[in-house]
């Protein structure tokens, strides 16, 4: 079976042709870019199937001779679609925090615990979606009058690709009104607390599910083949699980831009500052702890006080301060995109900075706090009562010298095996 393997990430989308668990051939990689004005984070929606049509343009004519479509979405992704299928929105992404009043109303409303036994995480702004959803209902409600469809990146894809309104247990877990823990389906309380009706939301098929078949439309619109199955499909962690074999107690960590802690659980426990969500096939969860800025923050690093080296001379540096002990006063506070599991967001900071500060005195106090709020994750996970497996799957897209970076502080012993690309590869899994 040769399978089309399509990789929705936070700033580009991946593809590649997959036969027997295997990429064939060379991955192509098309960027979008996503607008930042203030604390709306968007991408426009048309700028995704734009992409995803250029990346099947370098893939060539193959597409069209595939056996199935299996894709993968950052989530959250969300948006609203109208009877035919147009957005009305656009993509929200998981950095925009425009929803925190909502968030907290949300939450004074359901309770907090009431809220984690029933979505498995707290109303996170951006983070979980139906605050975004709640702030569209609130401030566009005229808009929001024309919606026939609200969901995430999987759920506009198959509306594009296939005419169909479905979605993965993994997606629904981060739109807030879906009942994770025991994946249970929409929630009747969480949906009226938003003020969602469920007439809106899509159906909820396991991720490996056929979720639709190309349309003629999309057919000709995108080169592939009319009638071609294509899989529901899932959030792009999950994906790269699925080529851990998702055995209880294991951890995945996509380092990257943000960075991604997840341990795999047949027993979900909700905690505060936890992200619960499934798998998206069978019953699995992942608790999940994430760091909103990982390498974005050595990236702005490296841009605002480090311009004048190479990349080569950057990562040099990084590693020499790395395995040296921090010899300043500077301290620094790891949050330049805030927090994933908090509803008043932090904001980073620098302090102890005196006249005699170096800017490799401020690089060295950033690489000590991500190494340090890496390590406080395992003793959180530990906490979820399960044991974990001491080989850890590392993936992700600037995995070289960050991965180190970030496992440096880690207690215990840990055998860290590196998978490049597991997302596009968990995809070759994802079959019916």
């Amino acid at each position: 079976m040769t399978i089309l393997g399509i990789d929705v990430g936070s700033s580009s989308v991946k593809a590649a042709l997959l036969r027997d668990g295997k990429i064939v051939g060379p991955i192509a990689r098309v960027e979008f870019p996503t607008r930042f004005d203030g604390p709306k984070v968007e991408v426009e929606p048309d700028q995704i199937p734009k992409a995803v049509l250029l990346a099947l343009e370098q893939i060539g004519p193959k597409v069209k001779s595939v056996d199935l479509i299996a894709f993968a979405t950052m989530a959250p992704s969300w948006v609203a679609m109208d009877k035919s299928g147009r957005p009305l929105t656009p993509i929200v992404t998981h950095q925009d925090r425009r929803s925190i009043s909502v968030a907290r109303d949300l939450e004074a409303r359901v309770g907090q615990a009431r809220h984690l036994e029933l979505a498995g995480n707290r109303p996170f702004p951006g983070g979980i979606s139906s605050t975004t959803a709640a702030w569209f209902l609130k401030h566009e409600p005229a808009l929001m009058k024309k919606a026939d469809l609200v969901g995430h990146l999987n759920t506009f894809l198959h509306r594009q690709f296939t005419g169909t309104r479905v979605t993965d247990p993994s997606n629904a877990s981060f739109m807030g009104v879906y009942e994770t823990l025991t994946l249970g389906g929409w929630c009747d309380e969480l949906c009226a607390a938003v003020g969602l009706k469920k007439s809106l939301l899509p159906d909820v098929l396991d991720a490996n599910h056929v979720g639709g078949t190309i349309t003629r439309a999309a057919a000709r619109g995108f080169g592939l083949k009319q009638g071609t199955p294509m899989t529901v499909g899932c959030m792009d962690t999950s994906a790269a699980l699925l080529l851990t074999g998702m055995k209880v107690g294991q951890l995945l960590n996509v380092c990257g831009s943000t960075d991604v802690l997840a341990l795999c659980t047949d027993d979900p426990k909700p905690h505060e500052r936890l992200l619960t969500r499934a798998v998206g096939v069978g019953r699995r969860w992942m608790s999940v702890s994430t760091l909103a800025a990982a390498g974005s923050a050595l990236t702005w690093a490296k841009a605002q006080l480090f311009p004048d080296l190479t990349p080569a001379q950057f990562h040099r540096r990084m590693s020499i301060l790395a395995g040296s002990p921090l010899d300043s006063t500077v301290r620094f506070d790891p949050y330049l995109a805030g927090e994933r599991t908090s509803i008043e967001q932090k904001q980073g900071a620098f302090t102890g900075l005196t006249l005699s500060t170096t800017r490799e005195h401020m690089l060295h106090a950033m690489i000590d706090a991500l190494a340090r709020a890496s390590a406080d994750r395992i003793v959180l996970l530990k906490a979820q009562g399960k044991k974990l497996r001491s080989d850890v799957f590392v993936s992700g897209g600037v995995q070289g010298g960050l991965d180190k970076l970030l496992h440096r502080d880690w207690p215990g012993r840990w055998t860290f095996r590196s998978e490049p690309e597991a997302t596009l590869r968990g995809l070759a899994l994802l079959t019916p």
